[in-house]
């Protein structure tokens, strides 16, 4: 049986916030999680709170293309 495109694919997630104000701090940079979903169950991009060491609190961070 011949497989098709993966069911899991591996996605990038990106602080939205620190991409929006363009802070310019001490240590520049943007927080980025690594993650999983399943293509099925979400087609749409996934939109997760998570921590950002930037900002300093919760924020949301959003699917991006790699």
């Amino acid at each position: 049986m011949a497989k098709g495109k993966d069911v899991r694919v591996t996605i990038f997630l990106e602080c939205t916030s620190c991409v929006r104000n363009d802070i310019k701090k001490e240590f520049a940079g943007i927080s980025r999680y690594i993650t999983q979903k399943n293509r099925h169950n979400t087609p749409s991009r996934l939109e997760l709170r998570k921590f950002c060491p930037y900002c300093y609190k919760h924020t949301i961070h959003g699917e991006i293309k790699k």
